[in-house]
């Protein structure tokens, strides 16, 4: 009975053609603003270190 009533309330989820709660678009901005913000810290952190 359990999984019958998990696997409907799946399928009912997928069928709904709702506006999603976030706009896809901000959080692809922020993750990406994210990986940039990383990346500029490690070139700074690294940017005066020999390599040996």
């Amino acid at each position: 009975m359990q999984i019958s009533l998990t696997a409907l309330a799946v399928l009912q989820a997928a069928e709904e053609h709702g506006e999603p709660a976030v706009n896809p678009w901000f959080v692809g901005g922020g993750t990406l603003a994210l990986l940039l913000l990383m990346l500029l810290a490690l070139v700074w952190f690294g940017g005066g270190r020999d390599h040996s």
